[in-house]
């Protein structure tokens, strides 16, 4: 190994320190916990025209997946009949609150079968 290739290896380590130091600024804490099987009800801030507005989108967090800034996780909801599902950041700007409404009862971290339920068979239990 040359000295160019150290030099190399030790100012990747300094810029990966500095990816880390920026990454943790951006990291929330203002959220609460929540999982897979959650049902929260999350504040959405969007602009339509210069106007800002809140919009709540309400449903089962069915998986959560990434680590750090990019942390993202997937929320279900029926609406009309129809199946929505939107993925998040857990970080994003764009989210005003998060409530959590129920802790559902549910034996793994990703819930992809309640895709294939509808009406009574796609209820979890809930832990009190």
């Amino acid at each position: 190994m040359n000295i160019g290739e150290k030099i190399r290896k030790g100012e990747n380590k300094m810029n990966c320190q500095l990816v880390e130091k920026i990454a943790k600024t951006q990291i929330r804490s203002d959220l609460p916990s929540f999982k897979a099987g959650d049902t929260i009800k999350l504040s959405l801030k969007i602009t339509e025209n210069g106007k800002a507005r809140i919009q709540v989108f309400q449903g089962v967090v069915i998986a959560r997946r990434g680590s750090g800034v990019s942390e993202t996780f997937i929320v279900r909801k029926e609406s009309s009949g129809i199946g929505v599902e939107r993925t998040f950041p857990v970080n994003s700007p764009s989210i005003a609150s998060i409530e959590v409404l129920k802790h559902g009862k549910v034996r793994h971290h990703k819930i992809y079968f309640l895709r294939d339920r509808k009406g009574k068979s796609a209820r979890l239990k809930e832990i009190l």
